[in-house]
């Protein structure tokens, strides 16, 4: 979908766009895809850079990636096992391969990549700092894990997305450990088909965390984040 809204200053919008991982991030200056499936090409005439988190069908799909980053002439950030699958597909000016631990930006936006515990070949997950300084770790699959306590406060995340579903081990009790350990100022549920579970999630972290405000998105609605407080 085509969003032609520019966030506000300190802001970003977001946009879920399938039952998955999939998430447009728009900033200031720069649009994201982040693991982008199901999604029509023509729908996104504007993309600075792609991010994909790893290898599952969920995830990946080459042939779009491909015609997006001819289309759009974006980078095309990914995990190494995405990344070579990619190679034949992406010039390689345009292609980044990145590894937990590394940074890279786009324009004045950064993208770091934190370890994921999911059962890939080389999963990632992103945290993205735009120019005005907001925060937020689009968590892939990922199980919570104990190091992202730290990385939660070392950060001070705005927004964290959540898996509650589909992937393996995953459920509204695990998204919500990950909202707990990270505490960031705002919760969104994604990674499933199923209204009952984001809410499950929503229910459980009022419960456990108060001051973390849930987000339930719908599918291709816009959202605004603004340090913490979100706007449709």
């Amino acid at each position: 979908m085509t969003v032609n809204k520019i966030p506000e200053k300190n802001s970003l919008l977001f946009v879920w766009l399938n039952n998955y991982a999939g998430v447009l991030l728009k900033t200031p200056s720069k649009t994201l895809l982040i693991d982008p499936v199901d999604i029509k090409v023509r729908s996104f005439p504007q993309v600075d850079a792609i991010l994909i988190t790893h290898e599952h069908y969920d995830h990946l799909d080459q042939r779009l990636i491909a015609e997006l980053q001819k289309t759009t002439g974006c980078t095309v950030i990914a995990d190494a096992t995405s990344a070579k699958s990619l190679r034949n597909n992406i010039p390689s000016e345009k292609l980044k391969e990145i590894q937990v631990g590394e940074t890279t930006k786009i324009g004045d936006v950064t993208i770091k990549a934190e370890k994921c515990k999911h059962p890939a070949a080389s999963p990632v997950t992103f945290i993205i700092t735009s120019e005005d300084g907001v925060k937020v770790w689009h968590t892939a699959d990922s199980l919570p894990y104990s190091e992202m306590a730290t990385i939660g406060q070392k950060e001070q995340l705005d927004m964290v997305f959540c898996t509650v579903g589909i992937a393996p081990g995953t459920s509204p009790e695990t998204g919500s450990e990950i909202a707990w350990l990270t505490k960031p100022k705002i919760a969104v549920p994604y990674h499933s088909s199923s209204v009952a579970s984001q809410k499950k999630f929503a229910e459980i972290l009022r419960k456990e965390l108060p001051k973390t405000a849930c987000l339930i998105p719908e599918v291709n609605k816009i959202y605004q984040i603004s340090k913490g407080e979100k706007k449709t």
